[in-house]
């Protein structure tokens, strides 16, 4: 009859008819991989990260690799396969000179570890250690008869200086010059544009970042134990520490930028920046906590449902028990990922 409602049940398809629903979303996430290479490609043409890394002297020589000539620069081109360290020749009076350090600097075998005090303890460590700390123009035997030997040698007496891992540079252990040497380097960062103070920031922090990784890793493993074992009490547990976890954090943010800008001591430029990053931190993380204690408190009601979900992840993973090493591989894939983000910085960081 035509009259009759008709009712038709919803026709059952296997998977095999299944496709993308996402295309748009696909194209945008295959645009972003190739923006991401082209720019890779780039930094890796045109950068120059193991300037950074190993370090340079003044003549354009990169320090523990073997060099080719640069045009127009003398003492260019030179064998540095032995010589991985920096010295600079005037370590104790270094100055910024638009926006670069004004001493000469050398690539050496070592480090002098002991104050050397004349132009023949400098031939003497030379001949000892096979490390030149004079111009690479001056022969070793020239060191006390050369009457340019005074500019073309460090600045007498020289401090003892030791090398740091993954630093290749000389640095002094007097505690005066160091921190002169210090606030040179501290000063150049205060010079540095916003990229750069970003990868200073990032590489400082790196200690941080890899902790914090190992404990989301841990909580990654804790969480998906929990799927399987202790899914009803879970659920509440879980909710609890991210209403505890938004207030907790929103909290100590602001409260870091009250400390921060009352803080009478706060004048570097690097710092003010700091007070307004926590600000804008601070900002983004109350909003976000709003939000998402408005959503918990409205489906307050579904928490049933998300029981019987838990339910069911426990049992896929019962059956499936691989899916436990899930957060190993993604924590080594975000490692990786992340020291290819970081080479790729240091890279764009130099080009040009």
């Amino acid at each position: 009859d035509s009259g009759d409602s008709v009712y038709e049940l919803r026709e059952w398809r296997p998977a095999v008819y299944r496709k993308c629903t996402d295309i748009l979303w696909l194209l945008l996430f295959c645009l972003f991989w190739a923006g991401l290479m082209f720019v890779s490609g780039y930094a890796v043409v045109a950068g120059a990260a193991e300037r950074l890394v190993l370090g340079y002297d003044s003549f354009g020589n990169i320090c523990g690799r073997k060099n080719t000539p640069v045009e127009g620069a003398n003492l260019s081109g030179l064998d540095m396969t032995n010589k991985k360290y920096v010295f600079f020749l005037n370590s104790c009076s270094l100055e910024i000179q638009s926006p670069k350090i004004s001493s000469l600097s050398l690539c050496v075998s070592s480090c002098p570890q002991q104050q050397l005090n004349s132009l023949e303890d400098l031939q003497s460590f030379a001949r000892n250690n096979g490390s030149f700390l004079c111009v690479y123009s001056l022969n070793v035997s020239s060191y006390t008869v050369n009457p340019k030997a005074a500019q073309l040698c460090p600045t007498l007496p020289v401090p003892p200086s030791k090398s740091f891992p993954l630093f290749n540079r000389c640095v002094p252990q007097n505690p005066e010059c160091y921190s002169k040497y210090a606030s040179v380097l501290i000063s150049m960062v205060n010079e540095m544009d916003v990229f750069h103070r970003i990868l200073s920031g990032i590489l400082a922090g790196r200690d941080t970042v890899i902790g914090l990784s190992v404990l989301a890793l841990a909580f990654s493993l804790i969480l998906v134990l929990a799927f399987r074992f202790i899914q009803t009490l879970f659920i509440h547990t879980l909710i609890a520490l991210v209403v505890f976890g938004l207030l907790f954090v929103s909290g100590v943010l602001w409260w870091l930028h009250y400390d921060y800008r009352n803080d009478p001591s706060t004048e570097l430029e690097t710092e003010k920046e700091n007070v307004k990053f926590l600000l804008g931190y601070a900002i983004f993380s109350t909003i976000i906590t709003v939000v998402l204690l408005s959503l918990i408190f409205v489906l307050r009601k579904r928490l049933p449902f998300s029981v019987q979900l838990f339910r069911i992840v426990g049992k896929i993973i019962g059956r499936i028990p691989f899916l436990l090493f899930q957060p190993l591989w993604t924590f080594l894939i975000l490692i990786v990922f992340w020291v290819f983000w970081v080479a790729v910085l240091l890279s764009l960081g130099t080009a040009g």
